[in-house]
């Protein structure tokens, strides 16, 4: 006989997976509408805060490994929304800097983007306060996790 404890439907992991596979979901068809997919869209964020940064700036804050976001950048490049160039003054480093059709493409984002999200999630029951609730409590667990895992 199966421990309740692990059934797949009593996982935190498992519902906190499917949340975000489905809200990934809900972006493609906007962000298709930009031309980028969800991890290009993580890394333009990024880089609209602050438009150069170094590759393992990006990647921490993403948190991923270096090794991960390149190859995303690469194609970055390529579809003209960023430039790459090592660091003159540390030539390990490589700098990542928004190009212009990669800052252009930050006001046509904001035309629609949050505009879906929000139509999107207006078919859910709950209220703004419960999602910015739901994004406190979930800074909370990825603080503590990122603490437990750095012990």
């Amino acid at each position: 006989m199966p421990h309740n404890e692990l059934k797949l439907e009593n996982q935190l992991c498992f519902r906190l997976y499917t949340a975000s596979r489905l809200i990934i979901q809900a972006y493609t068809p906007l962000l298709s509408k930009l031309g980028i997919t969800y991890p290009q869209y993580l890394v333009m964020m990024v880089l609209w805060e602050k438009e150069t940064q170094f590759v393992n700036e990006i990647a921490m804050k993403l948190q991923l490994e270096t090794n991960t976001i390149t190859p995303l950048l690469q194609r970055m490049e390529k579809m003209g929304l960023i430039e790459r160039k090592r660091s003159v003054i540390d030539r390990r480093q490589t700098n990542v800097t928004l190009t212009q059709k990669g800052k252009d493409l930050e006001e046509k984002a904001f035309g629609i983007v949050p505009s879906g999200m929000m139509e999107q999630l207006n078919t859910c029951p709950l209220k703004f306060d419960d999602y910015v609730n739901l994004a406190a409590e979930l800074d909370s667990i990825i603080d503590t996790l990122k603490n437990k895992v750095n012990e």
